[in-house]
């Protein structure tokens, strides 16, 4: 696997700061978000580059790893315990070997003169030694993170979605009710494992944007209703649009500015809980008249004589 630079997929300096980061990702994500481009693999292929390269650079203790080990940053645990498991054996053992490179940089390591008589397990990976790879620890592969763009309206009910996740097409089920900022794992959809461990998992955290006239919150849904001075005093029905279609309802006579009604079971799913809905929260707000004619004028004038 060619080794991919996050600094550059990001646009951004290897001096970043945080904010700098988070900036540069949720504009190249837009721009290639799935859902802007359907029909798009190139788009697709980047979008996941762009949620790894974030994924990595956003956390501290990640990118301290890529920034001293490169390409070899996912094995740095592995490689920081070779060493240190090298030097125990040289402590113990008789004869060394120096250190390899600029000022040896990985340490020292001790040839043993043993039966196989080759060099440490440590140069083996790092280096590409014919010696026999049965004493290779087997490690989990690197969990990814991606956000998932959903609107409000879509939320409502339980759909499926296909995603891209490392160049493969994924069909996940989306269940009605998911909130804001809620995470699921995708188990084995991460990197792949080193030396046949197991894949990582996929993270993937929802961001609703709500393109309704509705406010939630958690499963409850509130809602401003507008009616007319001669409803509001006479009675009457409203009819209104809910997520789930037209309902008509009752607006009782001398209802106040600002009367709040709540509708039970008529609000949002609840997740994962098929069949059970929060509750709907109406308020009327009262309009009042305008450009009244005389006789309409005259004839508030005789009610309101009445009413003193």
């Amino acid at each position: 696997m060619d080794f991919v630079d996050y600094y550059k997929t990001l646009g951004i300096s290897k001096n970043a700061t945080q904010d700098e980061i988070k900036k540069a990702y949720r504009k190249l994500a837009r721009k290639h978000h799935p859902d802007v481009n359907p029909n798009d693999k190139e788009a697709h292929k980047k979008f996941q580059q762009i949620n790894e390269a974030n994924e990595v650079l956003s956390d501290a203790e990640k990118r301290k790893k890529y920034d001293q080990y490169g390409e070899n940053w996912k094995n740095a645990d592995q490689y920081e315990a070779q060493r240190q498991q090298s030097q125990r054996r040289q402590r113990q053992g008789s004869g060394g070997f120096g250190g390899f490179g600029n000022g040896g940089d990985f340490g020292e390591y001790t040839y043993s003169g043993g039966e196989e008589g080759g060099f440490s397990d440590f140069f083996e990976s790092l280096f590409g030694g014919g010696r026999s790879k049965r004493n290779q620890a087997k490690y989990r592969g690197q969990d990814l993170s991606a956000e998932l763009h959903l609107r409000l309206s879509a939320a409502y009910t339980t759909h499926k979605q296909t995603l891209t996740i490392n160049g493969k097409n994924v069909r996940i089920t989306i269940p009605a009710g998911v909130e804001n900022g809620q995470q699921i794992r995708l188990k084995g959809y991460g990197n792949a494992g080193a030396n046949g461990g197991p894949a990582g998992d996929l993270l993937i955290t929802f961001v609703i944007e709500n393109d309704t006239a509705y406010k939630r919150e958690r499963n409850d849904l509130y809602k401003n209703e507008d009616i007319d001075l001669f409803t509001a005093i006479l009675g009457g029905e409203k009819t209104i649009d809910t997520l789930s279609g037209k309902i008509k309802l009752k607006v009782n006579p001398e209802t106040q500015n600002g009367t709040k009604i709540r509708l039970k079971g008529k609000g949002f799913p609840v997740y994962k809980k098929e069949g059970q809905f929060g509750d709907l929260y109406i308020t009327w707000n009262i309009k009042m008249p305008t450009h009244l004619s005389e006789k309409q004028k005259d004839l508030l004038k005789e009610i309101q004589k009445l009413s003193s």
